[in-house]
């Protein structure tokens, strides 16, 4: 989120049962700001993004797109962290509810 204007740095909880990814304001607050329904997403690793420059992403994106076909683009904090994040989120839209 400090990268780009419009976006904001958020805290996720994955959770598999039900499957969601809840994000919160990382600045504090127990009530999550939203949440991604996992069940029958699909979540792939992005290299490049539309309307971005090369420095802004550093090719640790990825995007999930939900069942209804919301697409949802997150940026982790290393390339080894993002594989982290898609094979959790990967096993969580598997076997979650």
């Amino acid at each position: 989120g400090h990268r780009r204007k419009n976006w904001k740095v958020r805290k996720f909880v994955l959770r598999e049962d039900p499957a969601y990814l809840h994000y919160y304001d990382p600045a504090g607050g127990e009530e999550p700001l939203g949440a991604i329904h996992l069940r029958g997403c699909v979540v792939t690793a992005v290299e490049d993004m539309p309307d971005s420059k090369k420095y802004d992403v550093d090719n640790i994106l990825f995007e999930i797109i939900t069942a209804n076909e919301i697409h949802y683009y997150l940026q982790a904090a290393s390339s080894a962290e993002r594989t982290e994040w898609i094979k959790a989120i990967q096993a969580a839209a598997r076997t979650g509810k």
